[in-house]
């Protein structure tokens, strides 16, 4: 902000030297009311007209605290010069790191005496939000830029979204909207603070529908951002438009733009939800062996779900049994050998499906009959045997092994096998 207090500087300097065309061009300019007429000019008299030249000139040559020390001095009982020269104390405490409530203190004495000329009470009105703004004291920086646009009649975007912005900081969403939207209209090009502020506002309210509006809006004016598209995709799953959030997704990902394991999860969930397992399995598949997403157990039970349900039973087998073996689960290892057993892997199978016993599984009866229809498929009769008898005393799989038992007994003695 320094710039904008040395151009407010020189400008009261200017004021109290010598009135040029310039200057009185620039009063009028300050106030572009309907019928306004700009009244007559003050300047400072003589002798607070001389310290505040020599401060302005301590000032020039960044002796900010001689300049300070000058103009503490002044005393004076004029009205505008009182006001003037706190004015220009206010102003030189702005620059100063940590001076921001005394400057305020100086700048609120000078414009409440309404002393200034136009362009200067302007100004100061601006510079006083302006600090409020910096100090965090968004309700009375609210007030004084609608103070300022109501004495100079003047609509500018950057206040507006000075204003949402102090509005977000004390939580009154709703009241965000307006000044954003003439923020937004103003402007001369896009604003994307002023989107997402937007955006925030209607969030917060759980505003769904609207939110998504903005979150469109975002995409289609500025598509080059990467985090808009993702945010949006991540919104219509909010409102459980998964088409839209697929569409959004795949787009984003054609393009690169997702770079974080959480959005490829999301893009592989939208393909599950959608009923594309064989891309959701693909597209995770290629992040996990990139390294984008963490190869642990976790990941690896995700993956082998997706290629079970793209009825990949060997690639899902061989994930589920990575899994398993990260955790020792011995429900993986159970799905493993399951999907083996359905593959007609038999010995891998039944290398998993004891491992799921060995591992304490609880769903033992149905391991046994897993294991009983593997020894069975290769012609091992007596493990298969085996396999059905301890099935039969666990209650779920009881009456499937009783069904088996004389089967396999018969099959057994037609190769001369006894059991």
């Amino acid at each position: 902000m320094n710039k904008y207090f040395k151009t407010l500087l020189v400008g009261a300097t200017f004021a109290a030297s010598t009135l040029s065309s310039s200057f009185v061009s620039a009063q009028s300019a300050a106030i572009v009311c309907p019928g306004y007429k700009r009244g007559p000019t003050n300047i400072p008299s003589e002798r607070t007209g001389k310290k505040v030249q020599k401060a302005f000139e301590a000032y020039n040559e960044d002796l900010v605290d001689e300049a300070l020390s000058i103009l503490y001095e002044i005393d004076t009982s004029q009205t505008f010069d009182r006001a003037f020269t706190d004015r220009f104390i206010g102003n030189l405490l702005a620059t100063k790191s940590e001076s921001g409530p005394k400057a305020l203190e100086y700048l609120e004495k000078s414009v409440n005496s309404k002393a200034l000329n136009d362009t200067e009470q302007a100004g100061t009105l601006r510079l006083i939000a302006d600090l409020n703004m910096q100090e965090k004291r968004y309700e009375q920086a609210v007030k004084r830029y609608q103070e300022w646009m109501d004495f100079t009649c003047k609509e500018d975007a950057d206040v507006y979204l000075r204003m949402g912005q102090a509005l977000y900081e004390t939580q009154k969403y709703a009241d965000m909207i307006a000044p954003l939207n003439k923020s937004i209209e103003l402007d001369d090009k896009p604003n994307k603070n002023a989107y997402a502020l937007k955006l925030t506002s209607y969030y917060s309210r759980k505003m769904y529908k609207e939110t998504v509006d903005v979150a469109e809006e975002l995409v289609k004016i500025f598509p080059e951002n990467k985090a808009n598209w993702t945010q949006l995709g991540f919104f219509y799953m909010l409102v459980e438009d998964y088409k839209k959030g697929l569409s959004t997704f795949e787009m984003a990902y054609d393009q690169g733009y997702l770079t974080k394991a959480a959005e490829i999860k999301a893009l592989t969930q939208l393909y599950a939800t959608n009923e594309i397992p064989y891309k959701a399995a693909m597209v995770f598949e290629k992040n996990v062996e990139s390294g984008l997403i963490k190869r642990d157990d976790k990941a690896l039970t995700n993956l082998a779900n997706s290629w079970h349900q793209a009825k990949n039973h060997l690639k899902a087998a061989k994930y589920y049994g990575e899994a398993a073996k990260m955790n020792s689960d011995p429900d993986l290892y159970r799905k493993q050998g399951t999907l083996l057993l359905t593959a007609e892997k038999y010995s891998d199978a039944l290398a998993a499906l004891q491992k799921a016993l060995d591992e304490g599984a609880d769903d033992r009866g149905r391991i046994h009959m897993a294991m009983m229809e593997a020894n069975f498929y290769t012609g091992k009769y007596r493990s298969a045997y085996k396999h059905v008898l301890e099935a039969k005393k666990d209650k779920s799989t009881s009456r499937s092994a009783r069904s088996w038992e004389p089967y396999i007994k018969e099959k057994a003695k037609n190769r001369g096998i006894t059991l």
